[in-house]
């Protein structure tokens, strides 16, 4: 895992923060401050690229829906499909997270 092998100290320390976050809204307040919103609407297309790509829809489908270019969409399946599963896992747990408030 690359960021694991960057063995940085103040990577670990954001990570840390990230996990002290309770609820939805300390999330907003958190990355407001910590991210410009082109940043946070940049992270949040690429988890919707993720799910739309396993969810089978075509690039043209994703693109129009999402606003992602191409390159974009190509990195998120690359990442998808052969990265460190991050974004599977986090799939998933939304998944589960879903079922069980239906």
């Amino acid at each position: 895992m690359e960021l694991e092998r960057l063995g940085d100290r103040s990577i670990d320390r954001l990570f840390d923060a990230i996990l002290l976050l309770k609820t939805r809204e300390e999330c907003y307040r958190f990355f407001e401050d910590i991210c410009t919103i082109g940043e946070i609407q940049s992270m949040a297309q690429r988890l919707q690229v993720a799910e739309m790509l396993k969810s089978g829809h075509t690039y043209t489908d994703i693109a129009q829906t999402t606003g992602a270019s191409t390159a974009t969409i190509s990195r998120v399946k690359r990442f998808l499909n052969y990265g460190a599963n991050g974004y599977n896992m986090v799939l998933e747990r939304l998944d589960k997270k879903e079922n069980r408030q239906t």
